[in-house]
């Protein structure tokens, strides 16, 4: 009888811990506790206790023995075990880190993406209205909220929630949606640059205009400067053409106005709109390409800045593994300034450039420095011959040969004329946009004239175009190579080895 009785409190102590177990399993997977979950964790603690209460003195027989100390042991080795992981998983979540092993960096936030959230100022919702969840979009969003709590991202199946899909006036299934206040944008694509697209327009309360100036065959937006008026407007600037010489002065609307490599010259009251422009605070990027005269020298030569009458020859080996010539400079070397501050071991490419120096200032103030330096074995060419190897003579100018230069000066009243001269307009034409940092250094140029400093930064990567294109003569080799070959090989192998060992 009194085993049967100490059978039976063993018993009610296993009982009662697995039904404290699953009342509290339970709970955390409802979320609530409920009588039934309170009933399981209060029933099955009394019976525990009452099994302890009842069995102690068999329980600290037990733990004196040999096989009570090894238990000990191992709870007490196991406890410390899932401390330790535990510990480590707390030191993880609050210390998140990522490694990122592609080559391009995919897998990361780009600089800018950290500064754009980093600085938000408003609550933003990112909302994905779909019958199932997107896990990239959702994992997406998860780096985006570990950069700024400001950032939330909700999933709405509208079906299930119809009043969320008429708020947000949603039309389909798999849209997005971008909201902040009562402002809202719906982004076509949920990369990582569309999504900061979105949440630019959504927080920045104006938008600022880019003016390109029009009349001597500039770049044009609708053809070689395609890819920068579609980079301008993702960023949230709008792109307008202005023609000086059918205006009284620079549009007041233009934030930051752009000469895109002329090929004729300015009329006298064209540079002096210009230059007025600058005296009075303005902000201007201006691109000359080499055997031009814009007439600008003048306006230049005011803000501490000289173009030469040279092509820039660079015979670098780098620049030659480019297949560009030397006619096409590779940049290397970066002035110190928010424009080019992120572009350590990147590289730019010229098609065709004329130097660019910086000379003592005509007038007081101005703060002028170097942007873009070539290599060592550059230099200016002012003799380019057909046919004619060309030679560095006395009156050329010796390398290294700077190519862009900055400058800047206070105008009182929290104004301030910030001015970007690069000798050359091709590098962010269609064709050399997406070189290494060709785009960022325009891009970043214009966020630097437009005070959009936060936005100064290397823009989110694209992935490599990896794919190999092989004639149908290679493929057949590789063919007999793959298939018939290298098989027949290992089997010959080891046919041999087994002749060998027989």
């Amino acid at each position: 009888m009194n085993t049967n009785r100490q059978e039976i409190i063993k018993m009610a102590g296993f009982i009662g811990a697995a039904m404290a177990i699953a009342g509290y399993v339970r709970h955390t997977i409802q979320e609530i506790w409920g009588w039934f979950n309170l009933s399981l964790l209060i029933v099955g603690g009394v019976l525990l206790l009452a099994s302890i209460a009842l069995n102690y003195k068999d329980i600290i027989e037990y733990f004196r023995g040999r096989s009570g100390r090894l238990s000990t042991n191992m709870v007490l080795l196991t406890v410390a075990v899932l401390g330790l992981i535990g510990i480590a998983n707390f030191l993880g979540y609050r210390h998140h880190k990522r490694f990122d092993l592609t080559a391009e960096g995919l897998f990361s936030l780009s600089d800018q993406t950290k500064k754009v959230l980093s600085g938000l100022q408003k609550d933003v919702k990112v909302i994905r209205f779909a019958k199932e969840n997107d896990t990239l979009l959702a994992d997406q969003m998860n780096e985006f909220r570990y950069q700024s709590k400001r950032i939330s991202y909700e999933w709405v199946d509208p079906q299930q929630r119809p009043e969320i899909a008429r708020q947000y006036a949603v039309k389909a299934l798999g849209e997005t949606v971008v909201a902040a206040g009562d402002r809202i944008e719906r982004p076509t694509a949920t990369d990582e640059q569309s999504l900061i697209n979105a949440i630019l327009k959504v927080t920045r309360e104006t938008l600022k205009t880019v003016c390109f100036t029009d009349g001597h065959e500039e770049k044009t937006l609708a053809d070689a400067y395609s890819q920068v008026e579609a980079k301008l407007k993702g960023e949230n600037y709008k792109t307008q053409t202005i023609n000086l010489a059918t205006s009284k002065q620079v549009p007041s609307e233009c934030s930051v106005v752009v000469v895109a490599g002329p090929k004729t010259s300015f009329l006298p009251p064209e540079a002096s709109m210009l230059g007025q422009y600058l005296d009075n605070g303005g902000k201007a990027m201006i691109l000359l390409d080499p055997e031009t005269d814009p007439q600008l020298d003048d306006v230049l030569k005011k803000w501490a800045i000289e173009v030469g009458k040279d092509i820039v020859l660079d015979f670098s080996q780098v620049g030659q593994m480019f297949g560009g010539g030397p006619v096409a400079p590779l940049v290397l070397n970066y002035g110190q300034h928010p424009i080019t501050q992120n572009f350590t071991r990147s590289m730019t490419i010229f098609p065709q450039a004329r130097s660019v120096k910086v000379i003592p200032a005509s007038g007081s103030g101005v703060n002028a420095s170097t942007l873009l330096t070539a290599s060592q074995e550059s230099w200016g060419e002012t003799d380019l011959k057909e046919g004619v190897e060309p030679k560095l003579d006395d009156k050329d100018t010796k390398g290294p040969v700077t190519l862009g230069a900055v400058a800047s000066k206070s105008m009182g009243e929290n104004k301030e004329t910030r001015l970007v001269v690069i000798g050359d307009s091709d590098f962010a034409s269609n064709q050399a946009f997406r070189f290494q940092r060709n785009g960022d250094l325009f891009m970043n140029s214009i966020n630097w004239l437009a005070q959009d400093e936060d936005l100064i930064s290397i823009r989110p990567k694209t992935a490599t175009n990896r794919s190999v294109t092989m004639s149908g003569a290679q493929l057949n080799t590789f063919w007999w190579i793959a298939v018939v070959l290298l098989p027949l090989g290992i089997i010959g192998i080891g046919t041999f080895i087994w002749w060998k060992r027989r």
